[in-house]
């Protein structure tokens, strides 16, 4: 098939999953983007603006089998507005993310036009794929009371329907950058203080006050440490980044993004143990490419996190920092003992090889086929 993508928001994550799925695919694709920036203003624009890139496509004699676009579309505009002998294509709409559900700071931030556009773009699909189970109920149980919402014509219905036409995607990681980390990993780290590892974006969603709160509690209580944080930043970073820049000065291995991807998978590769402590999470990526690069994942027993790790105890704090900071001074003492990565550990890294890209392409090739 050839596959027409249109992806308005071409960073991070969302360009990650289609780098992966078009090296790893048997298809044919033409890729159609808009950068990753004022992520308001691609939603708004990127239908009308897509429309005029595909009319000029089908001048050239250009022709596509399939429509993929990511939730940033407006699909039923674009739709509307393309030529026929796009129109008629079926479309797959993968949701990243939703602005239904991810949480904003105060209630009145959200804007609800984005989140009735996903619900729009929904209707608009042939078929919804979504990054996990927890997602796809999140939003759909959501949509139901937001709908009901509604001064009228509530489309109540409409909620099962997209249910009927959904389906779990989860995006796919090459486990072969971290072989060199799988195979060495058990003597790798074997002294020194235990290295924590942060690879979560610098936003209040991630939960950052917690981590930090629960580093500071080690050093008094007289465990040893380093840590590195990375993940991206932007505009609005929280302030509990610079005061923990400065309390945790003497600790500190790395902070800030690497842009360079060998020096992030090195800065994993010489971790121990990766740290969350998200408020809204609807896979996880950063974390299963952290245990595919030696670390033990420490998460919250919420959002995706039980799916993607399947609920090992081994794996999870309450959410609290106390329990985090309790946790990670057992890691540090199994770490001083020569025992940190078990068998558990051992376990979850073969099975997160589900989501090894060889295996997930296949998977959404299928879909896409049956389409057709």
């Amino acid at each position: 098939m050839n596959v027409l993508v249109l992806n308005p928001y071409h960073g991070g994550s969302h360009r990650a999953f289609l780098d992966g799925w078009i090296k790893n695919s048997r298809h044919e694709f033409t890729v159609l983007t808009l950068p990753a920036h004022k992520w308001k203003w691609r939603m708004r624009h990127s239908a009308v603006t897509f429309a005029e890139q595909t009319a000029e496509g089908v001048a050239r004699d250009e022709s596509w089998d399939a429509v993929f676009c990511t939730d940033m579309l407006n699909l039923a505009e674009f739709r509307g507005l393309c030529c026929p002998s796009i129109r008629n294509l079926p479309a797959v709409v993968y949701f990243h993310e939703n602005q239904l559900t991810y949480p904003n700071q105060r209630r009145d931030e959200r804007d609800l036009h984005f989140a009735y556009t996903n619900f729009t773009t929904a209707l608009a699909a042939d078929r919804v794929w979504f990054n996990s189970e927890y997602h796809r109920n999140d939003f759909l149980s959501q949509l139901g009371e937001f709908l009901g919402r509604m001064p009228d014509h509530q489309h109540a219905s409409a909620v099962e329907r997209l249910r009927e036409k959904s389906e779990v995607q989860p995006p796919g990681v090459d486990f072969n950058e971290f072989e060199s980390a799988a195979h060495s990993s058990v003597e790798r780290n074997t002294e020194g203080p235990l290295r924590i590892v942060w690879a979560a974006r610098w936003e209040h969603d991630k939960n950052p006050a917690t981590f930090f709160s629960a580093l500071e509690q080690l050093a008094p209580a007289g465990t040893d440490f380093r840590v590195s944080v990375l993940g991206q930043s932007f505009g609005d970073v929280p302030n509990c980044f610079a005061q923990a820049r400065k309390t945790l000065a003497d600790k500190i291995d790395h902070w800030g993004h690497l842009d360079n991807r060998r020096d992030y998978i090195v800065a994993l590769q010489q971790s121990d143990v990766v740290v969350s402590t998200a408020l809204h999470e609807f896979f996880g990526i950063a974390i299963v490419e952290a245990v595919a690069a030696g670390c033990i994942p420490l998460v919250p027993r919420r959002l995706a996190y039980p799916e993607v790790l399947e609920d090992i105890d081994d794996f999870f704090h309450d959410g609290t920092a106390d329990h985090l900071a309790s946790r990670l001074t057992e890691l540090a003492v199994r770490k001083a003992s020569g025992k940190l990565l078990t068998d558990e550990w051992r376990n979850c890294r073969r099975q997160l090889e589900r989501f090894e890209w060889n295996h997930r392409a296949v998977a959404m090739d299928a879909s896409l086929d049956e389409l057709r």
